[in-house]
């Protein structure tokens, strides 16, 4: 019988990540999949980051995690979206192809020490005293470990959808998993069910784009890891079309048709990644959307036209694909179709990712009711570092919502549940003025450095980023010039009588860097990425001084830890609502608390006393 520390079931976004991670930190770790050359498959969009995601990929790469390099390596179009608002809300993104993800993908898991490939399909858990010892294949065999992480994604009893047609699937082509499904059954967990889409794949050949409008990447790329600086791949366009009039009547015509409206799948989708049957019904009024046609790949002419993802029967798609414009004569490589799939309430889950009801098992990825790559990877990254701590008898590590976007969405599924697939959004996080992409590295990778997860390498990158940053920050506070002094130099300013120094002159609207050479002209000295890090800290500085106090207000309630065991019930003039949401969520801090729907400051205060008590008393509130 084999045995090893870490067993991570599942080879898809959030297995990979959690094996790494979990591997980096020196657990022997098993990734279990059904087949290797599956791992690292985008089951969906050929694309990762964009707004919010693009945050998390910078997260798990300041962590040493392996989205952002992978993303760089296959990444065929980069573009930092939202370019023309403040870089708080901007998010890096990059059209991958497939093959070269796929492959970057593998050789990061083939080539990390202590980290073993099984291939099988993992059907049951071993459980002995209430804890996960591991697990067993549908072969009769068992592997022992001391932790186990499911990264289930679309597979647990998973069903497609096109039109009328129901297959059981994983995704197209896999078989689901059954059997794992009905032991969590057993294990009294709350299954419900979620649905997600994908559109048609077009064969590119066959795609008119004489006409059609020409979306190029970025000329000055952003690339997802810190350690990179440039595409390694051959850059290509994307191209832009729109449905049209015909496009929706074709639509409405066959609503009947489509799985969801045709009352065939119970599950709630994704309400911002809609599917095109979704927009022409909420957005009736609305006589086009548009639509990306991504290419797939440099050595394939396969195209994912993003924005028509559907349910609809396969003639039906054929109709309303060719109704649009450059696609008249388009020619379907694969239907788009629906999946629906089991999820568990991630409330069931402890900020580590740790299940509240059976110990050393923990989920990530698709299971825990969010959607996207992205998101799962983040997840893996947090299972795979507390598994590996765990098995280490070290404290598990909890990410706050005001020092990563990885905290906040942790925060909010096990906090606030899910009622439709969670994506991550800038507008999730209250601190995104600090919570950047560009400063990932500086809130995390000192942090990944000291529990161990992150190499000498990237260490000694950071330091030297950060010593660059250290010592042109000086040179820029040092300054003291006066509104005369400053004009003189041709910077405009108030005649207010102020002496500022560089940060306070690199905060003004029309002053650049460029503008500052004129006074320190060693400044032409510092690298480009120095520059924009500092000046975007100085956009910033005055809000985040405000913002640090919120900050600290956060971290004085996340400090006041409620034990496991802690009674609400007796807690005098709570409502029997909150008490029954306290005692199901088990919140693990006054400020996890203070975030469950319904809470109030006075019931805040009542159960910040009650703390106080026993704090004092030294015993329960029973």
């Amino acid at each position: 019988m084999k045995h090893f520390d870490v067993i991570v079931v599942g080879g898809g976004h959030a297995g990979t990540e959690a094996a790494h991670a979990a591997a980096r930190m020196g657990a022997s770790t098993a990734l279990i999949t059904l087949r290797g050359q599956d791992i690292g498959v985008m089951s969906c969009n050929p694309a990762i980051g964009g707004l919010g995601k693009g945050h998390l990929v910078r997260e798990i790469d300041a962590m040493d995690g392996v989205m952002g390099r992978v993303a760089d390596q296959a990444g065929i179009q980069f573009r930092l979206l939202n370019r023309r608002k403040g870089p708080a809300v901007q998010g890096p993104r990059a059209q991958a192809d497939r093959n070269l993800y796929k492959k970057a993908m593998q050789l990061e898991i083939s080539s990390q020490e202590n980290l073993h490939l099984v291939i099988g399909e993992a059907v049951d858990l071993i459980l002995e005293c209430n804890a996960v010892q591991g697990v067993k294949l549908a072969d009769g065999s068992e592997i022992r470990s001391k932790a186990v992480i499911l990264t289930a994604g679309t597979f647990l009893r998973g069903v497609i959808h096109i039109g009328e047609e129901k297959r059981s699937g994983g995704r197209m082509g896999d078989n689901p998993s059954i059997q794992l499904a009905e032991t969590l059954d057993r294990f009294d967990f709350s299954l419900q069910r979620l649905k997600t889409g994908t559109p048609p794949r077009l064969d590119g050949n066959t795609i008119d784009w004489r006409n059609l409008e020409s979306q190029p990447g970025d000329e000055e790329p952003t690339m997802f890891s810190f350690l990179n600086t440039k595409p390694f791949a051959k850059q290509v366009s994307c191209g832009i079309t729109h449905t049209n009039e015909q496009t929706h009547d074709i639509i409405r015509q066959n609503l009947n048709k489509s799985a969801m409206y045709g009352g065939r799948i119970d599950g709630i989708g994704p309400r911002y990644c809609p599917s095109i049957e979704d927009k022409v019904v909420r957005f009736s009024d609305k006589t086009s959307h548009q639509i990306f046609l991504e290419p797939e790949g440099l050595d394939v002419s396969t195209i994912y036209p993003n924005g028509i993802s559907t349910s609809l029967p396969a003639d039906v798609q054929a109709d309303y694909v060719r109704s649009i414009r450059g696609l008249e004569n388009a020619v379907i490589t694969q239907l788009g179709y629906a999946i629906e799939y089991d999820y568990i309430d991630p409330r069931a889950l402890s900020a580590s990712l740790e299940t509240v009801l059976v110990a050393n098992l923990y989920f990530a990825g698709q299971i825990n009711g969010t959607t996207g790559y992205e998101e799962a990877a983040a997840q893996g990254l947090v299972a795979g570092l507390n598994a590996a701590l765990k098995t280490k008898n070290r404290e598990q590590i909890h990410f706050s919502r005001a020092e990563s976007y990885i905290g906040v969405m942790i925060d909010d599924l096990i906090t606030k549940g899910v009622s439709e697939p969670y994506r991550m959004f800038t507008s999730r996080a209250e601190y995104r003025l600090s919570l950047r992409a560009d400063n990932a590295d500086q809130r995390l990778t000192e942090f990944g450095y000291n529990i161990g997860c992150v190499s000498n390498t990237r260490k000694s990158s950071f330091y030297r980023k950060m010593h660059d940053i250290d010592e042109v920050s000086k040179r820029l506070a040092s300054l003291s010039l006066s509104p005369n002094e400053i004009g003189g130099f041709g910077i405009k300013v108030n005649h207010d009588g102020k002496r500022r120094n560089g940060f306070e002159l690199l905060a003004l609207p029309d002053v650049s860097f460029g503008s500052l050479e004129q006074i320190v002209p060693e400044l032409t000295d510092v690298s480009k990425e120095t520059k924009d890090q500092i000046a975007r800290d100085s956009l910033y500085s005055n809000y985040l001084g405000r913002q640090a106090k919120d900050v600290q207000a956060l971290k004085r309630d996340e400090a006041h830890q409620i034990p496991k065991d802690f009674n609400f019930a007796p807690i005098v003039g709570l409502s029997n609502e909150l008490k029954s949401k306290l005692n199901q969520i088990r919140p693990e801090t006054l400020g996890q608390a203070g975030r469950i729907d319904g809470m109030t400051p006075a019931a805040m205060t009542l159960i910040l006393a009650s703390l106080k008590k026993i704090t004092a008393s030294g015993g329960s509130n029973d």
